[in-house]
């Protein structure tokens, strides 16, 4: 991460101070010091505050969390609650068969102030935004979706949001990759570089655990897109979001020139989808059954018309 970039960014464009990225930043260099005081500030809010999770206005947001990490979801919500922004809907959802692991107190907590927690069908990652898009009929709103084994910021969801009302067609993020081809062929997703640009392009990958925004266009085909997906890249939610996103010209923007992470919740990362796909080099398999020639020929023209730029 390069903090001499965010240093110098113009936050007011993004409806931040800089104060509040210079605290952000403050903390990222001395995270292993600090996360236990925000771990104990999310923890006593948790226990104390009876403020709403949501408010009118904003993005809808959804997470999904399974086994033993349930146990630990409420710090990534909590943190969200904490935001600048609320969204207009907080939504956990959790296989069916877990249901009864979301009995915390924790969780019943945030409950208590308007948090949804959802039974579903056990999709994987895609339990994250599939059964909300089932659950609509139309989409007014886009959709924020995060990751149960974060802790974000305060204006995580403003940044977002801000995205979205400056591209709405386009998929925000605050990490993406560049897809990189070779042979006429998509290159192995190792050899795929970070973003270094806040321009929208179909080359562009957003990876999700930093936080995406989808706008309802895009969510309206996903949901007529189906679950197909279990049988192409049941582990891969990020590839099928980009291809989906592609196939219907809707393009990603990394909302920084530069990508921005945030740390890690205690205890979540024995294991993941990181280390599925990435160590064992299974997204590649993924990214071979999802993406046909024509999808490649997309890529194609975007990296021509780049070279023209």
């Amino acid at each position: 991460m390069r903090e001499d970039f965010y240093l110098t960014l113009d936050t007011t464009k993004f409806g931040l101070s800089s104060q509040a990225i210079r605290a952000w930043l403050f903390f990222l260099r001395h995270e292993t010091k600090y996360t236990k005081f925000f771990l104990t500030r999310l923890r006593i809010r948790n226990e104390r505050s009876t403020a709403a999770v949501t408010a009118p206005g904003g993005p809808v947001v959804s997470m999904t969390s399974y086994g033993e990490r349930i146990r630990t979801a409420h710090l990534a919500l909590e943190s969200i609650a904490a935001g600048s922004l609320l969204p207009s809907r907080l939504i956990l959802w959790i296989d069916r068969a877990e249901m009864n692991l979301v009995q915390t107190p924790e969780l019943q907590r945030l409950v208590s102030r308007g948090l949804e927690i959802c039974a579903c069908e056990n999709l994987g990652p895609y339990k994250k935004y599939y059964p909300y898009l089932l659950s609509m009929d139309t989409f007014q709103l886009p959709l924020a979706t995060a990751d149960d084994d974060m802790l974000y910021c305060d204006w995580w969801l403003a940044g977002l949001a801000r995205s979205h009302r400056e591209y709405p067609e386009a998929v925000g993020c605050y990490r993406a990759h560049i897809v990189r081809l070779t042979d006429g062929a998509i290159a192995p997703y190792q050899t795929w570089r970070p973003c270094g640009t806040a321009n929208p392009s179909p080359l562009h990958f957003a990876t999700g655990g930093s936080g995406c925004i989808y706008p309802p266009s895009l969510l309206q085909n996903l949901k007529a897109a189906g679950t197909r997906f279990m049988q192409l890249c049941p582990n891969a939610d990020d590839v099928w979001l980009h291809a989906n996103a592609l196939r219907a010209g809707n393009q990603v923007r990394q909302i920084w020139s530069q990508p921005l992470r945030f740390p890690f919740a205690p205890d979540t990362q024995g294991s993941g989808l990181y280390h599925s796909n990435v160590i064992l080099a299974r997204n590649d398999d993924q990214i071979r059954n999802t993406y046909s020639d024509r999808d490649v020929g997309l890529l194609e023209a975007a990296i021509a018309q780049s070279q023209k730029l």
